[in-house]
C-alpha cells in the first residue's frame, strides 16, 4: 500500500493468497523467533517488512516502516546522490536499524534499486550506510527487481490465466515483466522484462508541473508508450491479448491510488485494495477524476495527501501508456512487491535449509 500515506495494517484481516499484512505485538524480550526482514532503498521511498511464516505458504506482518527519502532528487541533473537525499535516507535507515535491533530477524535481506543503480556514488553511499548503521544492502538488478515482484504477485493469479503482464512504476524507473502461466508448473515464468527509466520521481523533476496541463500528460503518455512499443513486437503482447487469458497487474503507489478513488474510499484500506480487479474503465474514469481535482485537489484527497501531490500525475501517464499499448479490459491492482518477494524467497530457502536430506542423497544418515 502507499504505506507513506496513513498508518500501515490497522486491523487488517489475514489474506489467504499470499502475504498476510496483520500486525502483531512485539514480544517483551524484543526479539521474534523465525522472523524474516526485507528492506527497499527506492528512489523515493524507503521500506522495511518483518514477517513470520505461517501455515499454506504465507507470511505474518510483525513491523513495518516507511518513509519517502527522495533519494534520487536532483539525480537526473547532476548523475550524483546529493547530501541532503543521502541524509534523509540514512535517518530513515537508523530507523530501520532500530527496529531491526528490536525484532532480531533469522535472516534479512536489504536491497537499493534504481537511484543507487544509476548514482556514481551509489556504491559509495552504501558503504557510508553499513559503517553508521549496520545495513549491508546490495545494489539488485532490474531484472531481479523485476522477478521479485512477479514472486510477491504470483498468488493473485487465476486458474485460466494464461499469461500476465505485470508493471511496477516506480520513482526512477518502471519495470514490465511479461509472464507465462503453465499448468503443472510451480510459479509462473518470467519470459521477458523492460526496465523503462522513467518513473514519477524523474518524471516530476524533468518537467515540473508539466502533467498538470494536459499537453504535458499526454506529452509523457506518447513518450512512454513509445518506448514500449519495441517490447510488444519482440513479445507479440498485444496478439496475445487479443487471444484472451491475458492478466494485466499493476504494483506501485500509482496503482493502488487509483483503485482507492475508483473505489470511493474515505480512507486507503490495503484489504479493499490488494488484489481487486477492476474494469479498466472504472481506472481510466478514476485517473481522470484526478487529474481533473488539481494540485489543491490531489493534497486534500485521503489516497493522494500533500507528499505524494507532485508524483501521481506522471505515474498516472505511465500507466495511461501501458493501457494504450496493452489495452486489457481487466486491471488486477496488487498492493504488494519488493519486500514481499523478498520476504518470500527467504521463508522458503529457510524450509528447504531445515528440510531433512531424502536417504540416498549423500551425507550422513542413521544406519549408514
Amino acid at each position: 500500500m502507499p504505506d507513506d500515506l496513513l498508518p500501515a495494517l490497522d486491523g487488517i484481516p489475514p489474506d489467504t493468497r499470499g502475504a498476510c499484512h496483520e500486525p502483531a505485538p512485539p514480544r517483551r524480550d524484543g526479539g521474534a523467533p523465525g522472523c524474516f526482514a526485507a528492506l527497499d532503498l527506492g528512489t523515493n521511498n524507503c521500506r522495511l517488512l518483518v514477517g513470520a511464516p505461517v501455515a499454506g505458504g504465507g507470511f505474518r506482518v510483525l513491523d513495518s516502516f516507511s518513509r519517502i527519502v527522495r533519494l534520487g532528487e536532483g539525480l537526473g541533473a547532476t548523475g550524483r546522490l546529493s547530501e541532503a537525499a543521502m541524509d534523509r535516507a540514512l535517518a530513515a535507515l537508523r530507523a530501520c536499524a532500530d527496529k531491526l535491533s528490536r525484532r532480531r530477524p533469522r535472516a534479512i535481506q536489504a536491497v537499493a534499486t534504481e537511484a543507487c543503480r544509476r548514482a556514481a556514488n551509489g556504491a559509495a553511499f552504501l558503504a557510508r550506510v553499513e559503517a553508521e548503521t549496520g545495513i549491508r544492502l546490495r545494489i539488485i538488478s532490474a531484472r531481479e527487481e523485476a522477478e521479485l515482484a512477479v514472486e510477491s504477485c504470483a498468488p493473485l493469479l487465476d486458474p485460466g490465466d494464461r499469461r500476465a503482464l505485470l508493471f511496477d512504476i516506480g520513482g526512477g524507473s518502471t519495470e514490465i515483466a511479461w509472464i507465462r502461466i503453465q499448468p503443472g508448473r510451480p510459479a509462473p515464468e518470467l519470459v521477458g522484462y523492460i526496465s523503462v527509466p522513467v518513473g514519477v520521481v524523474t518524471l516530476s523533476e524533468r518537467g515540473g508541473p508539466s502533467c498538470f496541463t494536459e499537453a504535458g500528460f499526454h506529452a509523457v503518455v506518447d513518450e512512454v508508450a513509445d518506448r514500449l512499443a519495441g517490447f510488444d513486437a519482440v513479445h507479440r503482447i498485444a496478439q496475445e491479448i487479443r487471444a484472451g487469458g491475458v492478466r494485466l497487474m499493476g504494483t506501485s503507489g500509482t496503482v493502488t491510488t487509483l483503485a482507492g478513488v475508483a473505489m470511493a474510499l474515505p480512507r486507503y484500506r490495503r484489504p479493499l485494495v490488494d488484489g481487486r480487479t477492476l474494469d479498466a474503465g472504472v481506472a481510466d474514469q478514476a485517473l481522470g477524476d484526478l487529474f481533473a481535482l488539481g494540485r489543491e485537489g490531489l493534497a486534500a484527497h485521503p489516497c493522494v495527501g500533500p507528499e505524494r501531490v507532485e508524483f501521481v500525475l506522471p505515474g498516472c501517464a505511465v500507466y495511461a501508456a501501458i493501457r494504450r499499448v496493452w489495452p486489457v479490459p481487466r486491471l488486477t491492482v496488487a498492493d504488494r512487491g519488493l519486500r514481499e518477494g523478498i520476504l518470500m524467497r527467504l521463508m522458503r530457502a529457510d524450509r528447504a535449509a531445515r528440510r531433512p536430506a531424502p536417504r540416498g542423497a549423500g551425507g550422513w544418515h542413521p544406519g549408514a
